[in-house]
Formats: C-alpha cells, structure tokens, sequence
C-alpha cells in the first residue's frame, strides 16, 4: 500500500476540520504533521515507512512544542479554581472597609490570580489591618481581622 501525497493533505485538512467540531486543541497539530507529509510527499518519494514516521514525529514535535514552549508563554491566572484555597490567607487592608462599603486587601502573592481584591465584611475595619479571609462571596471576599 503506497498513500499519494493528497491522501495526506486531505486527511490533514479533516483533522483540522475536527478541531473545530471537537474543541480539545490536541487533534490540530496531527493534522498540520499530516499537512506537512502531504508536502513532504509531493517534493520527494517516501516509503509508507517514511510517511509515517515523519507524520509521527512532525506531530509529536508539534505537541511538545506547544506544551513545552508557547503555552507557557500564555499569562496563567487561578481564576475559578477551588476557593477553598483562599480561606484562612492573610492579608493587608489596603482601603477601610465598612459594613456597607467596599473595601481592598491585598496578599503577599497572588490568591486567585490577583494580589488585589475587593473585600467585604461585616464590621468596621481600618486601612493597615491583618486581615483573614473568611470566606468568597462571588467575586469579593469576606474578610475578618486577623
């Protein structure tokens, strides 16, 4: 069996294809390796062999370059993981906070992806406080003296 270079550029078209019906983000870069043999096939006469080891390692090289290089490039942030990870952190007060008004904490790192978060709580409490985080009320936190 000896696959044509087309059969490569069209199977490599239907992957990329996939990815937009299956958003995994993962299926792409085997079809850009197929895309690749398609190209590779058409300038030069490859065995099913070199075919298919090319389309194995162009593909496997294509992942780990993503994974390896570009994604970590992206900016990362914790926003809607567990929030449980916030409570019981302490923090500054870098604004008062009222029972009625607003106030902003700060951490010494980030907790959810921010160094900075607006804050509630239910008693007065001056700017240059320790504060503890009691607990997350949707995108505030509740915070108590420490």
């Amino acid at each position: 069996m000896h696959l044509e270079w087309w059969h490569w550029v069209v199977g490599g078209i239907a992957l990329v294809l996939a990815e937009l019906v299956i958003p995994s983000f993962f299926i792409v870069w085997f079809g850009l390796g197929a895309l690749l043999v398609g190209l590779l096939a058409l300038a030069f006469d490859l065995s099913l062999t070199a075919q298919l080891a090319t389309w194995t390692l162009a593909s496997l090289a294509m992942v780990f370059l993503w994974f390896r290089v570009f994604k970590q490039s992206f900016v990362k942030t914790r926003a809607g993981t567990a929030d449980g990870e916030a409570i019981g952190q302490i923090g500054l007060l870098v604004s008062a906070v009222a029972p009625f008004a607003r106030g902003k904490v700060r951490f010494q790192g980030p907790l959810l992806g921010s160094e900075e978060w607006a804050c509630v709580a239910d008693i007065a409490i001056a700017a240059g406080e320790r504060v503890r985080v009691v607990s997350v009320e949707g995108s505030f936190l509740k915070v108590d003296k420490a």
